[in-house]
């Protein structure tokens, strides 16, 4: 056991000797550490989770065990494990359980380190298991941080990108670097090499499907689970009907739909986003829509024809939404008016709406725009909110229509806070 850890702490040295992107919540979660409350950082594989646990950990004298490790999976004892940390790391006061969801009875062992004052930082990738089993062994015991993949702010910044150009190159540069994040997604590994975005995602795709899912729910047919992730992806930002995908890919039961796609939301591979309604039972009955973890997956294994920059910018707004902790089904929704028009985004504060969000690529277009502006109108009359957005690729404005003052923003001004 010693032999394992003394192996795991010579690849510790070498990844925490890498030059990283800072990650945006830095600050905020280290002010946490000393703190016993438990550190549980989650999201997607290959988002950057581990990286962001060594970045909150600089400079403390932390152990480390990563569990994306079979040999330690196989020879794991609890006892010869803390004899071994104590020798490896003398005097430690941080122990970093890195992807901790591979261990059989994980929160058990977590819960009796949380007991022996163990300070814990733990990353996982899988939101329904770390979320449940955390919330029942450790009640109000532990913090969750979230981390998914590169922010376009983090993204300009890692790709060393003005955000602010003054020269006309510069700002179409800045553009063009947009563009290609929008299109390729921002997995922090092919941030510098987009041209093997299709095989890095693709391959962490398949992962994903086998390991995540198909191998922890025990599922034999693999090739319904690929075929209706397939499915789900070709129809990211559209309304999600377990009755026509049951019938449509001939899966059998409407039930064994729903449970497929709850098995594709634990490793944050998609999200769902409910229907704002005042009444819980309309709710809950609505359709929900599907949005992707990242848009490099859609680049990846998406059936378009071509490419389709309105949905891919409504996902990317998705996804920076929940990185500004908006979550969905609780502080963030999607609405249709009583006229059927569709708002994109409903941003809740407390039984309140407090943001309405609408995304439209290119509002050039006179009827494109009257039809946005239009629906954020209506949605304003019947919630009885104000504050109203519509992000578009370039456009900056503040327009006045039909009594309500509506402001319109860029990509850039949008995502880079600016």
């Amino acid at each position: 056991m010693k032999s394992i850890v003394l192996q795991q702490k010579e690849e510790l040295a070498y990844l925490t000797s890498q030059p990283y992107q800072a990650r945006q919540p830095l600050e905020k979660v280290r002010s946490y550490l000393d703190s016993q409350v438990i550190k549980l950082i989650t999201g997607p594989r290959r988002a950057g989770k581990s990286v962001f646990a060594f970045q909150i950990l600089h400079g403390r004298n932390f152990a480390y065990l990563n569990f994306d490790d079979s040999y330690l999976l196989d020879k794991f004892d609890e006892d010869m494990i803390m004899q071994a940390l104590s020798e490896v790391y003398p005097g430690y006061t941080h122990l970093l359980l890195d992807e901790v969801q591979n261990l059989d009875a994980w929160d058990l062992w977590v819960g009796k380190l949380k007991r022996r004052g163990v300070n814990l930082v733990i990353t996982g990738s899988n939101a329904r298991m770390l979320s449940s089993e955390m919330a029942t062994v450790l009640t109000g015991r532990y913090v969750e941080i979230e981390i998914l993949p590169f922010s376009m702010a983090e993204n300009m910044a890692y790709r060393n990108i003005d955000i602010r150009p003054e020269l006309p190159e510069a700002k179409a540069a800045l553009m063009l670097e947009a563009e290609a994040y929008m299109r390729t997604g921002g997995f922090p590994e092919i941030a510098k090499t987009r041209e093997i975005t299709k095989s890095y995602v693709g391959a962490l795709f398949d992962s994903i499907i086998l390991k995540d899912v198909a191998q922890r729910h025990k599922l034999r047919k693999t090739q319904e689970l690929y075929t209706l992730a397939d499915y789900l992806i070709s129809n990211y930002c559209n309304q999600l009907s377990y009755n026509d995908i049951a019938d449509g890919l001939e899966m059998g039961s409407v039930n064994t739909v729903k449970k497929f796609c709850d098995y594709l939301a634990e490793p944050y591979l998609f999200f769902y986003l409910p229907r704002f309604d005042n009444k819980l039972r309309l709710m809950k009955k609505a359709p929900r829509k599907i949005y992707v973890a990242d848009n490099g997956f859609v680049f990846a294994r998406s059936f378009e024809l071509s490419s389709n920059k309105g949905r891919q910018l409504e996902n990317m707004v998705f996804v920076e939404l929940m990185r500004r902790e908006y979550k969905p089904g609780d502080t963030l929704f999607y609405y249709h008016t009583k006229n059927d028009r569709e708002i994109d985004f409903v941003l809740k504060d407390g039984y309140k709406a407090s943001c309405l969000v609408q995304v439209s690529y290119d509002i050039s277009n006179a009827k494109t725009r009257e039809r946005e502006l239009k629906a954020l109108e209506e949605a304003a009359r019947e919630l009885k909110c104000e504050n109203l957005l519509l992000i578009t690729w370039e456009t900056n404005d503040v327009t006045e229509y039909k009594g309500h003052a509506i402001k319109i923003v860029s990509v850039r001004n949008w995502f880079l806070h600016l």
